[in-house]
C-alpha cells in the first residue's frame, strides 16, 4: 500500500514541470528603453495592466503606411530623445476618480533587469509624478516576480537588445 502512493507521488511530480526561474525586481528600478537607448526610473506596478510612459508633447502625426505618434522623453538626469512610433491604438483609462481618460498605445522595447521585451506602452504626462515609466503587469507575467522590501537591486543590462 505505502509503495502505491510513493508510485503514484513520484508520478504525479514528474508530471508537473518545474517552474520556470523568475527575475526578482524590486518595487521600483531602473529599465532601459528602446529605442534611444536611455534608462528611466521606473515604479513596477503589478496593479496596472499594461506599462505607462511619461512623454511631453505626444501628438498623433501621419506617416506613409498609418498614424504615428510624435513624443520626447526626458529622464531623471535631464538625457532628452525624440521618438516617432506607430501607434498601436488608443486605450480608455479608467482613473481612480472614475472618469476615463484616452491615452496613445505604442510598441516599446524595455530593459528590466536581465529580460528584454517589445511591450506595449502608453503614453501620459506624469510630469508630477516621481518615476518616468510604470511598468505593468502584460511585462512582468510570466517573467518577473516584485520584492517589495528593495528598490534599485539590478541595472539593465539585456544582451538581446538591440537599438535600432
Amino acid at each position: 500500500m505505502h509503495t502505491h502512493h510513493f508510485i503514484v507521488g513520484l508520478v504525479l511530480m514528474l508530471a508537473i514541470p518545474a517552474s520556470v526561474a523568475k527575475e526578482t525586481v524590486g518595487w521600483v528600478e531602473e529599465v532601459r528603453v528602446y529605442p534611444g537607448d536611455i534608462v528611466l526610473k521606473a515604479k513596477i506596478d503589478s496593479g496596472a495592466k499594461t506599462s505607462s510612459l511619461h512623454c511631453d508633447c505626444a501628438r498623433a502625426v501621419k506617416r506613409k503606411g498609418g498614424k504615428w505618434v510624435a513624443f520626447t522623453i526626458t529622464n531623471y538626469k535631464g538625457e532628452k530623445i525624440q521618438l516617432e512610433k506607430r501607434l498601436e491604438r488608443i486605450a480608455k483609462i479608467k482613473r481612480h476618480f472614475g472618469e476615463a481618460q484616452e491615452r496613445f498605445v505604442i510598441k516599446l522595447g524595455v530593459c528590466l533587469g536581465s529580460t528584454y521585451k517589445e511591450t506595449e506602452v502608453n503614453l501620459i504626462d506624469r510630469g508630477g509624478l516621481n518615476y518616468q515609466m510604470l511598468i505593468g503587469r502584460s511585462f512582468l507575467k510570466d517573467s518577473h516576480v516584485i520584492d517589495p522590501s528593495v528598490t534599485f537591486t539590478r541595472e539593465p543590462d539585456c544582451k538581446q537588445a538591440i537599438a535600432p
